[in-house]
């Protein structure tokens, strides 16, 4: 009997060890990057804009290596920003290229294949200014990552921010809207790369339950160990457009995307909360709940040009499993020492509570 209640014991101690080492997708804090596709506009061309607007061209002297360079890195959070282009050609030869010239500097390559004439989403930052991109088609950017995943199926799980882009920027050409049948492309595209298997999508995190938020408040994410080698996609958008890919998908039925819903709607999951400083105790009430928070440590080049890493600490602070930067790597365009990276030197911690 007294080898049974030691067996027996033994048992309940190996059962709560393995317990105890699981982690949950919602227990890891990644560090990433900001519009991760971009490289820096062109010294002629940003000369130009600094005469126009010295501020904006300011916050936007920042640029990255390309994707997969990232991911070697062990960022584990990219930011892809997309525009509609279903028959192609929309923006091809942006206006800055022109200005370049009539400026008397003669414009770096740009699209010598003629791919931005091809129908489908493309990738850059700002139309006729900010457009060059380590992929200029999304579906290229994809292609990619899907590339990298193979090599490497064991990677942890990788968030992808979605932007889609459809504001008017004064002295740019029009972007077309992203209406219900464009964000379905969004959809479209990613699943013509990817598997199910290579994707966290919401259905897969709801499981039975009746809504997202349900599944997340109550069983929670799935372990780290269970969706390796996958990508997690999150549509960072504001109510209107989110309604738009809503239609017809309660709760996100049959979607790829995740999206930045406030908290107390079905599809709430996965929120986008950028400032840790001012909204600190709220991301840290969000996380404690279940939810899962994307912040950023820097905008608009400000942190990098004053060397403050204030916003970056209380990102850490606060909980946020997903915190993006411009600077993991230190900045080529100012000089600057400012970089984003945990104690260890790594993108990537458990924070297991």
């Amino acid at each position: 009997m007294k080898i049974k209640s030691c067996l027996f014991l033994l048992g309940l101690i190996l059962f709560s060890c393995n317990k105890s080492m699981v982690v949950g997708l919602n227990e890891v804090q990644v560090i990433g990057s900001h519009n991760s596709y971009k490289i820096p506009i062109d010294p002629s061309l940003w000369d130009y804009l600094y005469e126009l607007d010295s501020a904006k061209a300011i916050s936007l002297q920042y640029g990255h290596i390309p994707l997969t360079e990232q991911l070697d890195l062990g960022l584990r959070n990219l930011e892809l920003d997309i525009f509609y282009d279903p028959k192609g050609g929309h923006f091809s030869n942006p206006k800055g290229l022109e200005i370049e010239k009539t400026k008397g500097h003669e414009p770096l390559p740009f699209d010598t294949e003629n791919i931005l004439a091809k129908p489908g989403l493309k990738m850059f930052h700002i139309q006729d200014v900010d457009f060059r991109s380590h992929h200029l088609l999304f579906k290229e950017g994809l292609e990619a990552l899907k590339a990298w995943s193979d090599i490497h199926p064991d990677h942890s799980p990788v968030f992808i921010l979605m932007n889609t882009k459809d504001q008017k920027v004064a002295g740019t050409r029009d972007p077309l809207p992203f209406s219900k049948e464009a964000l379905d492309t969004v959809d479209d595209e990613i699943r013509a790369v990817f598997p199910n298997d290579q994707l966290i999508t919401p259905d897969r995190v709801r499981g039975k339950f009746d809504s997202l938020e349900e599944a997340v408040l109550t069983q929670g994410w799935p372990s780290l160990n269970e969706v390796k080698g996958r990508f997690l996609f999150v549509l960072d958008e504001k109510e209107a457009k989110i309604n738009r890919y809503l239609e017809g998908h309660p709760s996100l039925k049959n979607r790829v995307l995740f999206v930045n819903s406030k908290e107390g709607n079905p599809e709430a999951a996965f929120r986008i909360i950028n400032n840790p400083i001012r909204d600190f105790d709220y991301i840290q009430e969000l996380v404690a709940k279940g939810y899962m928070v994307r912040t950023r440590a820097d905008a608009a080049t400000k942190e990098a040009r004053n060397n403050d890493y204030s916003k970056f600490e209380k990102a850490k602070a606060s909980g946020a499993q997903v915190i993006s930067t411009d600077y993991y790597i230190p900045s080529q365009l100012f000089k600057s020492d400012y970089k984003v990276i945990f104690k260890d030197g790594t993108y990537e911690n458990i924070k297991i509570q």
